[in-house]
């Protein structure tokens, strides 16, 4: 199983990379409230964002990777990677988007890190 690690890797960075680019998609959008009277100008303005285009196209390759990871891999060894994409994501919000990093942030980060370490030592 460990031999399809590239490839579920691939699909999870692919899954982050959806996360970070939609989040730069809503810092250029702005924050906006979930109203009716919002419903069509906001959504026009989301739904044809190149950024979020691109997050959703992220998604699309993404899920396509992750079928032909279960097709492969139990999914018992292979869902738990997903997690990796917290890691991912909450280091580049970090690095990218200046976002905090708190103690217990870093402390479940390294605790998610050690759980991914674990599963990928059964497979």
């Amino acid at each position: 199983m460990s031999r399809y690690f590239p490839l579920i890797l691939g699909g999870v960075l692919l899954n982050a990379a959806a996360q970070l680019v939609l989040k730069a998609a809503m810092r250029q959008v702005g924050r906006f409230d979930f109203t009716l009277v919002n419903l069509v100008p906001v959504g026009r303005i989301v739904a044809t964002h190149p950024l979020v285009l691109t997050g959703l196209a992220c998604y699309a390759v993404s899920v396509a990777i992750w079928l032909l990871v279960l097709s492969r891999v139990e999914v018992s060894y292979a869902y738990p990677l997903l997690s990796l994409g917290y890691i991912v994501t909450a280091l580049a919000g970090w690095l990218l988007f200046d976002e905090a990093m708190t103690p217990i942030r870093w402390i479940g980060t390294v605790t998610i890190c050690a759980g991914v370490w674990l599963i990928t030592r059964s497979g």
